[in-house]
């Protein structure tokens, strides 16, 4: 930041239709990974796992994979990226390394794109019926925090992800990323008080 610059913040609030399908086929391949984030609501294990040591390459190979969709320009591929063609544009993964999983994601493709087009449908739609409130709600969290600390808050930025889990909380899934249940993102209240530690670590 040059000197005598203001600090700015940029909080980009989505539920990305990839994160969506990565965590989609997080749940019906049976893969653990990341263990703290709760399970999607009405979405479970489809046909047989895989054997163990198959399984546990599936596993290694998804958690390579949600690291490039959650922050793609912090974990950039070490090989050119190839799209899955059962998911049109919507699925790439790395041409090496990554065999198992490209092979498991092609039974769910439709399900998985479909289920991902309805979830992201459904938070835009929520999220246009609070008319603006998004940016307030975090200004006022980020000038409560301002007040608290007795100066201007860092320049930092945030990506919230507002996904249908089946728990109620805020939880990091990268360096400046967080998930929030889209139950806790509709209670206003709620809400700021669970972003507002996400806040105080950053600014």
């Amino acid at each position: 930041m040059a000197p005598g610059a203001t600090p700015s913040w940029v909080i980009r609030e989505n539920a990305s239709r990839p994160v969506l399908l990565a965590l989609y086929l997080r749940e019906v391949l049976a893969i653990a990974s990341p263990v703290e984030l709760p399970r999607l609501r009405d979405v479970g294990a489809v046909g047989e796992r895989l054997e163990i040591d198959r399984h546990d390459l599936l596993e290694r190979q998804w958690r390579a994979w949600w690291a490039m969709t959650v922050e793609p320009e912090a974990h950039p591929s070490p090989v050119p990226l190839e799209l899955v063609p059962a998911f049109d544009t919507e699925m790439a993964l790395p041409t090496s390394d990554a065999e198992v999983l490209a092979a498991a994601v092609v039974p769910h493709a439709g399900a998985a794109r479909a289920w991902a087009e309805w979830a992201h449908e459904n938070y835009r739609s929520v999220s246009a019926a609070r008319l603006g409130n998004s940016y307030r709600a975090y200004a006022g969290t980020i000038a409560e925090h301002e007040r608290e600390v007795g100066r201007r808050a860092h320049s930092f930025e945030l990506n919230v992800e507002v996904l249908p889990l089946a728990g109620v909380g805020v939880w990091w899934i990268g360096a400046m990323t967080v998930a929030v249940t889209d139950t806790l993102r509709s209670d206003a209240s709620a809400f700021d008080d669970a972003i507002h530690p996400i806040i105080a670590e950053l600014a």
